[in-house]
């Protein structure tokens, strides 16, 4: 694209897409977001897995990506027992800005609880400082363009980042949740680490990964330190390179070097 400098030039650059994306469940839309037309199929697989549509992938009968000429459809068709256990919630997500909760009909919904998460990993503060610069790093999208979050999962006994891009940071987070579902991997071996503040429903999202520890580079909102605190998760905020602050559950965070520790 085009553009115009504050110099008076004229350059090249090149900007991030975003188009409607309809998540349909056996023929009802039931959540429309502004999204990056990028694996569609982990954000199709992880929307349903983070907003409790399945329990797990395995409920998809059928996923297919359609596109029009009004944006792209997400058709999921559930096995029986998924199906109607959708029907039943009478939920509707739908929203101009994909931003979680548009439409969530009850206000005990908007702040549920999670089950809390089993608690398998504890990071250093070096592995910390090691997944911030391995996120930022592999954000080949923002690269380019400037203009996306990330959501990555950071495994200590893993050398590399599993990472999913969006202009949504909830886009990222749930396109995260999706690839790890194809992976068959497991949140509880694992932190996730997000380019974005933490709101309460990144939080919710991140314990339906399964995942013990968040960490963000901005700041988290009060309700998502109280979800955090209630769901056994450690958030960790405010987080650039081995600085950083931690907001709940600090026990799952060491000083000591991976080396010092036992």
């Amino acid at each position: 694209m085009q553009r115009l400098t504050s110099s008076g030039m004229h350059d090249a650059r090149i900007v991030a897409e975003e188009c409607p994306v309809a998540l349909v469940y056996d023929g009802t839309t039931v959540a429309v977001l502004m999204a990056t037309p990028t694996d569609l199929t982990d954000l199709a697989q992880g929307f349903s897995l983070t907003e409790g549509i399945i329990r797990d992938i395995g409920e998809i009968a059928e996923l297919s990506v359609v596109s029009g000429p009004d944006g792209i459809e997400l058709r999921l068709w559930l096995r029986p027992d998924a199906g109607r256990r959708l029907k039943e919630r009478r939920r509707r997500l739908v929203g101009p800005t994909g931003c979680g909760l548009c439409g969530i009909d009850s206000l005990r919904e908007a702040g549920r609880i999670v089950q809390p998460v089993e608690h398998w990993v504890c990071l250093t503060s070096e592995q910390i400082g090691t997944a911030i610069a391995a996120l930022s790093d592999t954000q080949v999208l923002n690269h380019r363009t400037h203009a996306t979050h990330a959501a990555g999962f950071f495994e200590p006994d893993r050398g590399a980042m599993l990472v999913r891009e969006d202009v949504g940071r909830h886009n990222a987070l749930d396109k995260l949740a999706g690839a790890l579902a194809m992976e068959g991997r497991s949140g509880c071996t694992g932190a996730v680490i997000l380019t974005s503040r933490i709101s309460v429903e990144m939080v919710q999202k991140t314990a339906a990964i399964g995942a013990g520890i968040v960490v963000g580079m901005s700041a988290p909102t009060a309700l998502a330190v109280r979800t955090a605190e209630a769901s056994g998760i450690t958030l960790v905020g405010i987080a650039r390179g081995n600085e950083f602050e931690i907001f709940s559950h600090p026990t799952r965070v060491s000083s000591l070097t991976a080396a010092e520790r036992p």
